[in-house]
């Protein structure tokens, strides 16, 4: 057998090959999912958002690729020409290595890591390099600026977003995101967004304070990818765009792409750590239905919960944005994870049916 890298060939064609397919089929995914963002926000608004190229709009983000792709890429003179091209490959590459990870459905996963959660942390980590490289190699004051308050911004809320997912490690006990899916099986009542058993008056202590952990992570997801109203970094007032006003054509392409894959991938993670994954929230027919389309559809019922909140919710001031990730959902994360050991050491965890997160 023929190999290279001390791998066989077949096995490498067969890895190239999913990894070729699961990249078009998200790029499509998030296609559909911004022209989705557009229409709520126009709805919201009672105007109709793209409608013009194709049925209903539908081929208006593929319309808009195209443009991009064919526009001029304009590098500024005085800037770091190796580092401003290589900021915005930076974002996309860290950004599509998180879904790795991600299951999707039994055995739909690429790397199924018995370390998914601290891979995910790593990997995200890694993206705020291509912000701050992006705003100083531009060799502009509003480029730099917004690139210091997204690192800032982003630094801050994943520490929240950590502890906020430590909590649900202790309940499960195994950082494999399919052990944790696993875990949420049985029905939505075990989901960790509201782990509430009547039989069991235990459970509502566990109640309030996951169900809180699922609002933090929801809202300290929007902060952590830009979102509004936490969309400081790129605030039209104050900074024109943000780290990538003086990027155009392709490489500012591959920055919101990079971004729109963060905000997805945080659905997913909504989706995989408090509302089950691919599990339904009853058992519908003896699992007809199959998985995968019980995790695209909660993905995109986050995404929707996402766009709504850019759509109705005031833009917030830097101060008050930082204020709340350090004096608000620091402490009281902090507060739920000594809540949740507790538990834990005083009745085990919830799922002793399981192999996995055994108290």
């Amino acid at each position: 057998m023929i190999e290279l890298f001390g791998m066989e060939w077949p096995w490498l064609v067969w890895k190239l090959v999913q990894i070729i397919l699961f990249v078009v089929v998200l790029l499509v995914g998030l296609a559909f999912l911004l022209l989705m963002d557009r229409k709520v926000w126009a709805a919201v608004q009672l105007r109709r958002g793209p409608n013009v190229v194709g049925p209903f709009g539908l081929l208006q983000s593929f319309a808009d690729f195209l443009k991009f792709v064919f526009k001029e890429i304009i590098i500024p003179a005085g800037s770091d020409k190796i580092l401003f091209v290589l900021a915005p490959i930076i974002t996309l590459v860290t950004a599509f290595g998180v879904w790795a990870v991600i299951p999707a459905a039994p055995g739909w996963v690429m790397s199924n890591l018995n370390l998914g959660v601290l891979y995910i942390l790593a990997i995200s980590s890694l993206g705020v390099y291509g912000i701050i490289i992006g705003g100083w190699a531009s060799n502009s004051k509003y480029p730099f600026l917004g690139a210091l308050r997204s690192t800032a911004q982003m630094i801050s809320y994943e520490v929240s977003i950590g502890f906020i997912l430590i909590t649900v490690l202790l309940l499960v006990g195994s950082l494999n995101l399919t052990d944790i899916v696993n875990a949420q099986a049985g029905g939505f009542w075990n989901w960790h967004a509201f782990m509430l058993d009547f039989s069991d008056p235990k459970s509502l202590i566990l109640f309030p304070v996951m169900f809180y952990m699922f609002v933090l992570f929801f809202i300290s997801a929007l902060a952590e990818t830009n979102r509004p109203p936490f969309d400081l970094p790129e605030a039209e007032s104050e900074l024109v765009a943000g780290y990538q006003v003086e990027y155009s054509s392709t490489p500012y392409l591959l920055f919101m792409i990079g971004e729109y894959l963060n905000i997805v991938l945080m659905c997913a993670m909504l989706t995989v750590m408090f509302l089950g994954g691919w599990h339904a929230p009853l058992d519908i027919g003896g699992g007809f239905i199959p998985p995968i389309f019980w995790f695209v559809g909660k993905v995109v019922f986050m995404f929707f919960l996402f766009a709504m909140v850019k759509a109705i919710v005031p833009r917030y001031r830097y101060d008050q944005l930082m204020r709340l990730g350090w004096k608000v959902f620091l402490p009281t994360s902090l507060v739920a994870i000594v809540i949740v050991s507790t538990y834990v050491m005083m009745f085990g965890r919830p799922y002793m049916s399981m192999t996995v997160g055994v108290g």
